[in-house]
């Protein structure tokens, strides 16, 4: 493949990162490619990377049956399986050849199912029944799955996942599954607890939690400053409304869950949300996956009762920060909404020397990291068994023991990983203070982090989208009686006169 020469691409890739918008950024991208060669191999279906054949067969196959008019087939066709990974074409590897996006053929058969499940389900009822179109839907979606977006814990970083929301609102990519722990937990909490619309009018206005004049001030102080519990309630009221897990999720329909483990020995993390816990106030849990040990105090949850009134919730139990025991719910986010692909915003410093990341932005080898893991997970392990057996007495110790095992043991990696720039981080600053140009550039990071990943995130998200949507309007009866031709129809016919 053909280079420019470095001090060209430079050029080139200044731009990107000093581009306004997506817009701005994705053009760089695409001149980059462009120059570099990279547009070509985007171009040319054929590589050993991925099944190029099957993948073209599949595209043809489903072309013709919408030709040749011929509905009942399609259906047929794309109950054979409606892939997100036809051929091997999820793979990451796909995404690091280009700036902007994979193989063109990957993209036209993501393009081609979403166009083909949109057909089908605006077809007249006469020609495939309601009911049926409706059966292989919903089947279609329990098969397929759908996408998450976790934010971990971080301390100051938290600010990066600003950038990454407000980046993926712009582009409606934005899961409805979110979950967060410690400061991740606070932007899950407003992005769950507002409207698209209100979010996206804090976006326009650049400042995803600026709620009121004072809500981006009220974020920095609640991140960055010591302050005590009072303080942080005050704080929370501000940014977050006083609402439960159900009614958010009532409100905007986003399944917002939070990470928090507990503050007793032998007890296990849990995952708070509209169905494990519908009646828990959103602020409670969010001052308990945020109350760092040995800074913040253990948190007792509250919850609203038949009355309506507020009342402790597992009285006898304290909660902590979410992050040292659950940081990226995989598992339970997949249990509970059928989530099989994830994306994470990933400002947990673990993630320097903990296996399973991809290490692009992290500066560090894998062979490092793992060595460096499984040293530090074996000493940790080795003082979790003495504190158990020999100092049992040390109940403080044993549970510092117990959450840094817990912390160690975690996968924190994620089928597309958004990072920020640890090298140029000072780590001393994780609970401290930074000024305001350093929570822009950390904004900044989020964004332009998540324009590098925003076309396989689209690519690798439209046809869960797409069975999302269709569902949702059937649910709102907008296909109920359906009986006229529509565009997607028309658009059909018209593609069959031209073959003809």
């Amino acid at each position: 493949m053909y280079k420019l020469p470095s001090k060209k691409l430079r050029k080139l890739e200044r731009t990107m990162l000093e581009a306004p918008d997506y817009e701005q950024w994705s053009e760089a991208a695409r001149a980059h490619d462009e120059k570099t060669g990279a547009h070509e191999w985007r171009k040319s279906e054929k590589t050993n990377r991925y099944d190029h054949v099957q993948i073209r067969r599949r595209i043809d196959a489903l072309r013709k049956l919408r030709a040749d008019g011929n509905d009942h087939g399609l259906l047929f066709a794309l109950n054979e399986g409606v892939h997100g990974n036809m051929g091997g074409m999820g793979k990451a590897e796909l995404y690091s050849e280009a700036r902007f996006g994979t193989k063109v053929l990957v993209e036209e058969y993501v393009n081609e199912i979403a166009d083909a499940l949109e057909y089908i389900a605006q077809l007249d009822n006469k020609t495939i029944s309601r009911e049926e179109k409706l059966d292989f839907f919903e089947r279609a979606s329990h098969c397929y799955g759908r996408s998450a977006l976790m934010l971990s814990g971080g301390g100051t970083l938290g600010t990066f996942h600003v950038g990454v929301l407000k980046a993926l609102i712009e582009s409606d990519v934005l899961p409805d599954v979110i979950s967060g722990s410690s400061a991740g937990s606070i932007i899950t909490a407003v992005a769950g607890t507002h409207t698209n619309q209100e979010l996206m009018d804090m976006s326009h206005r650049h400042a995803m939690l600026k709620m009121k004049d004072e809500g981006a001030e009220t974020l920095k102080k609640f991140i960055f400053e010591r302050v005590d519990s009072e303080d942080v309630v005050k704080l929370l009221e501000r940014m977050i409304p006083d609402l439960t897990f159900q009614e958010a999720f009532e409100k905007t329909g986003r399944h917002i869950n939070i990470s928090i483990a507990p503050a007793e020995l032998h007890q296990t993390s849990r995952l708070m949300n509209a169905i494990t816990s519908p009646t828990v106030y959103i602020r409670t849990a969010v001052m308990a996956s945020c109350a760092v040990p040995g800074v913040f105090p253990s948190v007792m949850l509250e919850a609203k009762n038949e009355q309506g009134e507020r009342q402790p919730y597992l009285p006898t139990r304290r909660w902590v920060d979410g992050s040292v025991a659950d940081d990226l719910p995989a598992k339970r986010l997949a249990r509970l909404y059928g989530v099989n692909h994830y994306i994470g915003s990933l400002i947990n410093p673990i993630v320097l020397f903990s296996r399973g990341g991809d290490g692009d932005h992290t500066n560090v080898p894998y062979v490092v990291r793992e060595v460096l893991h499984r040293t530090a997970l074996s000493m940790v392990r080795t003082g979790r068994y003495i504190s158990l057996n020999y100092t049992k007495k040390w109940k403080r110790f044993n549970l510092f023991v117990d959450m840094l095992n817990s912390a160690l043991s975690q996968k924190y990696s994620a089928d597309i990983n958004i990072y920020p720039d640890f090298q140029n981080f000072d780590m001393t600053k994780l609970l401290g203070h930074l000024n305001e140009i350093e929570l822009m550039m950390l904004e900044r990071q989020g964004e332009v982090a998540t324009w590098q990943k925003l076309e396989r995130i689209k690519t690798s998200s439209k046809i869960s989208r797409t069975l999302d949507k269709i569902l949702e309007q059937y649910n709102a009866g907008e296909f109920r009686h359906k009986t006229r031709k529509t565009k997607a129809i028309t658009k059909a016919k018209q593609t069959r006169n031209k073959a003809a």
